[in-house]
């Protein structure tokens, strides 16, 4: 993108996540977000490369002090959880719009669709993207839908970051289902959605939005021996606990069928700027929507995020992403409102 620097912001506030070890119940949680502040150094010392002013801020109850005295041209807000709640971070675009300050990523309805999983894929769903059968579960006890087919996979319903997202999550049978779901909501006060296990490979799907939307697609082709993974999937070991992409990699993948399916998931669910979606496909070849991430992890390639090792695979930078968040926020500041996704009413 040629940009000779005079429409990109003079004076930019990174927010991050504030994070403590007794703001979440697991230490698996925690790691999820416990470097935070770490990733937020990064990318604002790109940032600082492109001749912008940049403070760091803590998404905590001191946030909008520290705003109103900065006055920020606009906000990248990297903030997930608020003391330890996701379902609380759409409090912190709500700050964003109270003080006026343009910002990066979904708004509050956007980041609150987000937390609820049930929802998103109830939205999907009833928008025509295709998703696995799946039901969301208050209690261990709660009867199940005689449509669901073993093998059903258990998610928390509120948590991204692949938490308990383990080898045994996937269960084959109704006692392991259980006894899951009877850890899961003991453990993390929430409900669990189950899902059938789509068996098959696995794309992950990121949109970048500039003047239109771009959808870049990479297909994750794993490592592990399947002798001893009878279920192939990303585990929260793969992610977070190994050191690089040692269980897969990414290699490109084209479709202009799921392209679409991505835009249309991406105005569904209420995102802005970017986001990132995960597909399986069955032996059949059919596409199934297993996850959504409105603002998802965002850094260069050295954070091992998705969404610069996959853009990397397009020969698109770190700093070319952050030029078009930062344009397209600005264009927006600009009078270019966020419009509401095409055929709703404003």
């Amino acid at each position: 993108m040629a940009t000779n620097g005079k429409d990109l912001p003079k004076k930019i506030a990174v927010l991050y996540s504030d994070v403590k070890r007794s703001y979440f119940p697991t230490e698996s949680q925690y790691i999820t977000e416990k470097d935070a502040e770490e990733d937020a150094k990064i990318i604002s010392k790109y940032i600082q490369s492109l001749g912008i002013k940049t403070h760091l801020l803590s998404g905590d109850s001191n946030l909008p002090l520290h705003l109103k005295k900065i006055k920020p041209d606009i906000a990248i807000n990297l903030v997930d959880s608020f003391k330890g709640f996701e379902n609380l971070s759409s409090s912190i675009p709500g700050v964003l719009e109270i003080l006026e300050i343009p910002y990066t990523g979904a708004d509050i309805l956007g980041m609150s669709l987000d937390t609820n999983k049930f929802v998103i894929k109830k939205l999907l769903e009833q928008n025509g993207v295709p998703v696995p059968r799946f039901q969301l579960f208050a209690t261990p006890n709660d009867p199940i839908d005689p449509t669901l087919r073993f093998p059903l996979i258990s998610k928390l319903n509120e948590i991204h970051g692949a938490v308990e997202i383990t080898k045994d999550a996937v269960s084959e049978h109704d006692k392991h289902l259980r006894e899951r779901l009877k850890f899961l909501i003991t453990t993390y006060k929430q409900p669990v959605l189950v899902e059938e296990f789509i068996v098959g490979r696995e794309v992950t799907a990121i949109l970048l939005e500039g003047l239109n939307k771009k959808v870049y697609l990479a297909e994750k082709v794993f490592n592990k021996k399947p002798e001893n993974n009878k279920y192939l999937f990303s585990t929260f070991e793969d992610q977070w606990l190994k050191k690089g992409y040692e269980s897969f990699h990414y290699v490109k993948f084209n479709d202009p069928i799921l392209r679409e399916y991505v835009k249309k998931a991406f105005d569904i669910t209420r995102m802005y700027d970017y986001g990132k979606f995960d597909i399986r496909i069955d032996q059949s070849g059919r596409y199934f929507f297993i996850d959504s991430n409105t603002n998802p992890a965002f850094g260069p390639k050295e954070c091992e995020v998705a969404i610069s090792v996959i853009l990397d695979l397009y020969g698109i930078s770190f700093q070319e992403i952050l030029k078009r968040l930062m344009l397209n926020t600005v264009r927006d500041a600009q009078g270019k409102e966020r419009l509401p996704p095409a055929g709703e009413n404003s």
